[in-house]
């Protein structure tokens, strides 16, 4: 079962990522996640100064769409690439353009075993050009006293919007940094 975002997604990054950065795969992971690991927490103004953290959760998101289905590898280096501008647009950015609230089994430790149990799920929404591209950061935080945390980075084209269809077919070039 195949959602048409994600086919756009194959087909976007196979334009954007060149076969020898697909070849250099390991070593593109591995320098991402070094960065990613320098990171730790940035004051978020959307969020009133707020820590954002950058988890393991969050780069493991990054590789795997669910538990032990990995990403398309040219995905991935597309994600790894706006990692940086990612984090520059949660410490500018100052309006939260997306907001979603649910309820979902979580895994917890409770009495020293694991137990599923319902939690209160947010996730928010940034969307901003840094450096010249268009992308979006999702937040997540879990239950009502748990600290944001970086959740995902893509590239702002998926949209069902058609005054954003635009920008998008504007986006140049590759979408390292300059």
């Amino acid at each position: 079962m195949d959602d048409p975002n994600n086919s756009f997604e194959h087909r976007y990054s196979a334009e954007k990522v060149s076969d020898e950065k697909l070849n250099h795969y390991n070593e593109v992971r591995s320098e991402s996640e070094t960065i990613y690991k320098t990171f730790g927490k940035v004051k978020c103004p959307a969020l009133g100064n707020k820590y954002v953290t950058f988890t393991s959760e969050g780069f493991n998101h990054l590789v795997y769409r669910i538990k032990k289905q990995e990403r398309d590898k040219r995905v991935q280096i597309m994600r790894f690439e706006l990692l940086s501008k990612a984090k520059a647009l949660i410490e500018i950015t100052s309006t939260i353009q997306e907001y979603e609230e649910y309820h979902r089994q979580h895994k917890v430790m409770k009495s020293k075993r694991n137990q599923m149990i319902n939690v209160k799920i947010r996730d928010i929404g940034f969307v901003g050009i840094i450096k010249g591209f268009r992308i979006k950061v999702v937040l997540r935080k879990i239950g009502d006293g748990g600290e944001w945390k970086f959740h995902s980075v893509i590239p702002a084209w998926s949209t069902q919007y058609y005054r954003d269809i635009k920008i998008i077919r504007n986006t140049k070039d590759n979408v390292t940094d300059s």
